[in-house]
């Protein structure tokens, strides 16, 4: 397949993409209107179900073939968390400043840090056993009837998300609905295959090509759709979008790949386990003192953390080509980078501290 063919297919797929964002958007937002529930828990089921779709594809056919499929099928669900944190989450507060809810800081961010914790503990012992995959599933149902409660007992909230923009009927909703989640689909799989053949054509390992660019294109929806949800000022669904689908990236991708990987269990690769599981988590973790920071994640926030993907790259790449550069890279990061993220974090902490305390004395 000659590069300018894979290009082609690059192209298609992002276009494809942005015209499924654009559809799975106005569905999602026509839907909470419809039914009463807030845009946050639309974001963070519904949509983030949708978007993850391709991230279930790939992985569930990996799973299926065996062999070195498990590590593609691992690979592309932590380097789709780790994209979605920094990348999907950090464009989109470069498009607009996003609001955080109150329930994300006390809710969804530690549920979504719980569970990432225990994932990775589960797939320490180098195989996510079938019974770790049914513990995910279970997890992904008690998490389901958690939301459903949730949006009952959030009136006001749901009150303050319903307006006028979006109504529609509802077979206009599902029909919005169903064509945007097949164009994300089609997209990211044009997406994926150009990508990789391209990559491939360069001369680019394929284990890289797992942790990102396979983990990228399938994040893809994701992305299209929370920067689309930005630009509209749907803020609700950006995140939730992020956080939902990490969440169900784990819970049901995770756990289904663990019930079809039957005995042998789904092989994770030891490098993983001490290199990308911990960024995983890391990422995670960060989430709150930025979301905890004056309840709004600024441009300069989305900003860094799409610069601290930037790093991620060059790791993953100097890691699996020049390994004397990789080490020598970490030092770099550890000694400049990482002190500076710390010391805009704890900047980040004080300033929402003073502003709730300024807050609570005008009260």
């Amino acid at each position: 397949m000659s590069f300018s063919f894979s290009a082609l297919e690059i192209l298609v797929g992002i276009l494809l993409l942005f015209g499924g964002g654009e559809l799975f958007v106005a569905g999602s937002v026509a839907l909470s209107l419809l039914l009463g529930i807030p845009q946050i828990v639309i974001g963070l089921t519904v949509v983030s179900m949708g978007t993850s779709a391709p991230e279930l594809f790939v992985s569930l056919l990996s799973t299926i073939q065996g062999g070195s499929g498990d590590a593609i099928a691992v690979s592309n669900v932590v380097g789709s968390n780790i994209f979605n944190v920094l990348v999907v989450l950090g464009a989109s507060a470069l498009v607009m400043p996003l609001r955080v809810k109150s329930r994300l800081v006390k809710r969804d961010v530690p549920l979504l840090l719980g569970v990432s914790m225990a994932t990775w503990g589960m797939a320490s012992g180098g195989r996510l056993t079938w019974v770790a995959g049914l513990a995910l599933i279970t997890g992904t149902v008690i998490n389901l009837l958690w939301e459903v409660r949730s949006a009952k007992e959030e009136p006001a909230e749901a009150a303050d998300d319903l307006d006028t923009e979006g109504a529609a009927p509802p077979p206009v909703a599902a029909a919005k609905l169903a064509a945007g989640l097949g164009l994300l689909v089609l997209g990211s799989q044009l997406l994926v295959k150009g990508a990789t053949a391209a990559a491939l054509g360069l001369g680019v390992s394929e284990t890289v090509i797992g942790l990102t660019i396979v983990a990228a294109g399938t994040s893809m929806p994701e992305l299209v759709t929370s920067l689309v949800a930005a630009y509209r000022g749907k803020a609700d669904l950006a995140i939730g979008n992020v956080v939902g689908s990490n969440l169900l990236n784990q819970l049901v991708i995770l756990g289904l790949c663990g019930l079809v990987s039957g005995g042998r269990g789904l092989g994770v690769d030891p490098v993983m386990i001490s290199r990308d599981f911990p960024i995983m988590v890391a990422t995670t973790l960060a989430c709150l003192p930025i979301f905890w920071s004056g309840g709004v994640i600024t441009r300069l926030e989305g900003g860094i953390l799409v610069a601290l993907y930037g790093l991620y790259l060059v790791e993953q790449i100097l890691s699996n080509s020049v390994p004397a550069a990789a080490d020598e890279f970490r030092l770099v990061v550890l000694v400049a980078v990482l002190p500076l993220l710390l010391v805009f974090l704890a900047w980040g902490s004080l300033r929402w501290r003073q502003l709730r305390r300024g807050a609570t004395a005008q009260s």
